[in-house]
């Protein structure tokens, strides 16, 4: 064979092998070989079928993408662990996921999630637009690394019948509860969540957040050592040791909350957004109709509400970031949020659409200025990838406090003891 033939037929072998790359690729990228890109999205359960609009949509507007959805566990905590099992492992099964609020960093350190500023940058996406609480969420590091998708906050639930106008201070709360406990079947003038679990983290975050008080700063330092955290753990612990909260307060959640409140025990109460849902529906409250909510009260510094919800990120695994980013962009942007609100009754990130008047239809809290207010203001739980270290220590040591264990400058000194190892 001559010098030419030889190199002609090694030229059509390169081809050949480059042609087969190219058709692997695109076999990849279809999924099922139609053409499309297939993409899977994990997601909690949701009876509502709101994350089925969403794709059903998304599809719509992107017929080339195809995305399959996973159902994962309604139990967060198993949720999380099935993903860091699935993620540690190198597993691409999932591209797009949901997580709660308390996991980007954690995340983002173990290396599971795609960065997102380069998209962001690249798409225009304007952050000044979502709440600022939950876009810090996603933040670590100087990056974002997860999509606010919706939010909750603290609230104050009121009876509207006793109350005429909600309280603008603690001290005014106390006040009021004080005079109008056992008025009209009420046993109890206040009820929060006293049980030592995640929801006590998140009051004792709002209580010293109205005082100025933080846990850590912008830094990541631990700053919980301060007479501003004292003077908030104070007042909280003043509450939970008066007589306008029920007795067995150290083992109340959010599910006796629904349940005092329905049942017209108390004047007042702490919980999330969906307790309306639960409170106002005439089937299952006996006070439906005389139900009334506010930004939880102010402190010395002014209001803090603790930010709850869940966010969407792209996992570092999958093998369709592109398209990963379409659906997240997609899912966490105005028609997405839109979809979520009026479907779901979520409340948005994307604060535009508070303006909306089919989202403010969908359901009267996001028509209502207090509670948008309290979304502008809500704070996120400390954006650490030690986050579970930090909150079992401040469980521990608030609970402590509340039952009268320990005094809250000794429970401040051994939280930031405690808090200062974890970040040695």
């Amino acid at each position: 064979m001559t010098m030419v033939k030889k190199m002609l037929s090694a030229g059509w072998v390169l081809i050949l092998i480059l042609s087969l790359t190219a058709c692997g690729n695109l076999s990849d990228a279809a999924g099922e070989g139609d053409g499309k890109i297939t993409i899977v999205y994990a997601h909690d359960k949701n009876e509502l079928g709101v994350e089925q609009k969403i794709i059903e949509a998304f599809e719509k507007k992107h017929p080339h993408i195809d995305v399959q959805s996973k159902e994962m566990p309604s139990n967060t905590g198993i949720s999380h662990d099935q993903y860091v099992t699935m993620f540690s492992g190198g597993s691409d099964e999932i591209d797009v996921f949901d997580m709660d609020v308390i996991w980007p960093a954690e995340f983002a350190q173990a290396g599971y999630l795609e960065p997102l500023n380069r998209y962001i940058e690249r798409d225009g996406i304007d952050l000044d637009k979502y709440s600022s609480g939950a876009v810090q969420a996603g933040m670590y590091n100087g990056q974002q690394w997860a999509m606010p998708r919706f939010q909750d906050q603290g609230l104050l639930y009121y009876r509207k019948d006793l109350i005429d106008q909600p309280p603008e201070t603690w001290d005014q709360m106390i006040q009021l509860a004080e005079e109008h406990q056992g008025e009209a079947g009420t046993r109890f003038g206040y009820v929060f969540q006293g049980k030592q679990y995640e929801g006590l983290v998140c009051n004792f975050i709002e209580f010293i957040g109205a005082y100025g008080g933080k846990i850590l700063d912008d830094q990541g330092r631990v700053t919980i050592q301060s007479e501003d955290t004292v003077q908030g753990l104070k007042k909280m612990t003043q509450i939970a040791k008066s007589d306008i909260v029920p007795g067995n307060l150290a083992s109340i959640t959010e599910v006796e909350t629904d349940a005092i409140f329905g049942e017209g025990q108390t004047v007042f109460d702490r919980q999330w957004p969906g307790h309306y849902a639960y409170v106002s529906n005439e089937q299952k409250s006996e006070v439906s109709d005389r139900v009334g909510v506010t930004s939880l009260p102010k402190g010395d510094e002014g209001r803090a509400a603790a930010l709850g919800g869940w966010m969407a990120g792209i996992s570092k695994n999958s093998n369709q970031k592109k398209a990963a980013w379409e659906f997240v962009k997609f899912l966490t942007g105005p028609e997405g949020q839109k979809i979520s609100a009026v479907y779901g009754g979520y409340a948005p990130t994307y604060m535009p659409l508070y303006e909306d008047k089919d989202v403010k239809k969908a359901n009267p809290l996001f028509a209502n200025e207090d509670y948008v207010q309290s979304v502008k203001t809500a704070i996120p739980r400390p954006v650490s990838p030690e986050y579970p270290k930090i909150s079992d220590i401040i469980q521990v040591e608030v609970s402590k406090t509340l039952t009268g264990e320990q005094t809250p400058e000794r429970a401040v000194q051994k939280m930031d003891q405690k808090l200062k190892k974890v970040f040695e």
